[in-house]
């Protein structure tokens, strides 16, 4: 009877799941990557700078509250994403 040491087998499945983990959160942090940059490019300026100075402002209360409401949203999407994608990242380092 020959006796197999088997362990090596096992290290190669659990290094294929790693090996596969590893490109599903790369994948994911791409995506948060690209997406933490469009939400990031979306949100307006926090001062009009010379060009309202220049042009005035002629906002009326109705999209004066609709334009704050999209940046809060903006502002807690890139909150969120950012923290999602430093998780990703430390992860993807543990794996590696």
């Amino acid at each position: 009877m020959r006796f197999e040491y088997k362990p090596f087998n096992i290290v190669l499945k659990g290094l294929k799941f790693v090996n596969t983990l590893t490109i599903i959160f790369t994948i994911i942090q791409l995506l948060a990557c690209v997406f933490l940059i469009a939400v990031i490019l979306l949100q307006s300026g926090k001062s009009s700078g010379l060009s309202g100075a220049v042009s005035g402002s002629a906002e009326t209360f109705f999209s004066k509250g609709k334009s704050k409401s999209m940046d809060a949203i903006l502002a807690r999407m890139t909150k969120w994403v950012g923290i999602g994608f430093v998780v990703l990242t430390l992860a993807l380092n543990l794996f590696k």
